[in-house]
């Protein structure tokens, strides 16, 4: 007969397990380029851009915009979030939590 043993409940959050490995930051970083490129395209979208008149109004390449866009590269400057905000209308907000 096989006896079942009840699984016992972590009190830890996925933050400190997270940190634990220490790859807390890096997730979180990874989270914000995410939502960044996501909100981006949906202004985008919203306003029928094309990735191409996009980098124009940034004044960039398209290549620059493509790597703005994936969540996998992670050096974006400030200056480059702040351009893109300004090609569809929107500001840059970055605060201290």
């Amino acid at each position: 007969m096989t006896t079942h043993r009840k699984g016992r409940v972590s009190e830890e959050t996925f933050d400190e397990f997270l940190a634990e490995q220490g790859i807390l930051e890096a997730c979180e970083d990874q989270a914000i380029k995410e939502i960044i490129a996501a909100q981006i395209i949906e202004a985008m979208q919203t306003q029928g851009l094309t990735k191409t008149r996009m980098a124009e109004r940034m004044k960039t390449s398209r290549r620059q915009l493509d790597r703005l866009l994936d969540p996998a590269t992670p050096s974006v400057t400030l200056d480059t979030l702040r351009r893109a905000a300004t090609a569809v209308g929107r500001t840059l907000r970055v605060e201290l939590a």
